[in-house]
C-alpha cells in the first residue's frame, strides 16, 4: 500500500504516533496543524484520504468537512474524543466517509484506512496498475510499455507511480517530490523535472510533443488516460 494522507490534528503527539507507524506501513503523511491550514494544504496538493480530528480550535472539523466536500470527494476520516451518536451521524451525514473514536490503535486506523480507499478508490491500493498501455507491478517494480520491459531508476519508478494512481489528475510537483524524495538523495524541483525528461524518453514519449505525461506549466504533471 503506498498512498497520501493529509493529517488534520492539533495534538502534535497524536500527529508524530500516526506520522511514525503510517509511513512504516507504506502511508505518506503530511500534517496540518489546525482546519486552515489543512484546507490550505488540500487545495495546492494531491491526496488519497483525509484524517481529519473534529474537535480543534478555531474551524471545527465539521466546518472542515462541510468544505472539503464543496469542493472536494477526497474520502475523509474523522477522529473524535466524542461518544455522542448524534455528533457521529452528523459527521457521516456532512460527508465523512468514516468515524473513529478515541482512543484507537494505529492498527485499528490503518484497517479503517484501507477499507474506505477500498471503496472509494480502489486503483490507489492496487498492487498491479495499468493506464492506456503502461503497466507497473508495484511489488516487484517492473515496468511495461505495449508490452516490452523498461528499465527504470529507483525515483523514475515511484515518479511514475505517482502519476499512474491519478491518471487524467494534475500532480502537483511537490506531491511528487512527497512520493519520490528519499533520504540518499536530495530532490528539489529542478530535479523532478530531469526525472520527468528521462522518464518520458524511456516510455517513448516524443519530448516536443509528449503524449503520456503532459506538463501543466506552474503547477505540475499529468498522466493521460488514453496514452
Amino acid at each position: 500500500m503506498s498512498v497520501r494522507v493529509l493529517l488534520i490534528d492539533d495534538d502534535r503527539r497524536l500527529q508524530e504516533l500516526l506520522k511514525t507507524f503510517l509511513e512504516q506501513n507504506g502511508v505518506s503523511v503530511v500534517g496540518a496543524p489546525d482546519g486552515t491550514t489543512g484546507l490550505q494544504l488540500l487545495g495546492s496538493g494531491t491526496f488519497d484520504a483525509v484524517l481529519l480530528d473534529v474537535m480543534m480550535p478555531g474551524m471545527d472539523g465539521l466546518e472542515v468537512v462541510r468544505r472539503i466536500r464543496s469542493k472536494n470527494g477526497v474520502p475523509v476520516l474523522m477522529l473524535t474524543a466524542r461518544g455522542d451518536e448524534t455528533d457521529r451521524v452528523v459527521g457521516l451525514e456532512i460527508g465523512a466517509d468514516d468515524y473513529i473514536p478515541k482512543p484507537f490503535s494505529p492498527r485499528e486506523l490503518l484497517a479503517r484506512l484501507r477499507a474506505v480507499l477500498r471503496r472509494s478508490k480502489p486503483e490507489s491500493i492496487a498492487d498491479r496498475l495499468a493506464v492506456g498501455d503502461v503497466s507497473a507491478d508495484v511489488g516487484t517494480r517492473e515496468v511495461q510499455v505495449a508490452g516490452q520491459p523498461v528499465e527504470l531508476t529507483g525515483i523514475e519508478f515511484d515518479i511514475l507511480i505517482a502519476l499512474m494512481r491519478r491518471p487524467g489528475r494534475v500532480v502537483p510537483r511537490d506531491a511528487l517530490l512527497a512520493e519520490a524524495g528519499r533520504s540518499d538523495v536530495v530532490v528539489g524541483e529542478r530535479t523532478v523535472d530531469v526525472h520527468i525528461s528521462h522518464l518520458r524518453a524511456k516510455l517513448g514519449d516524443d519530448p516536443r510533443a509528449p503524449r503520456r505525461i503532459k506538463t501543466v506549466r506552474g503547477v505540475g504533471y499529468v498522466l493521460t488516460r488514453d496514452a
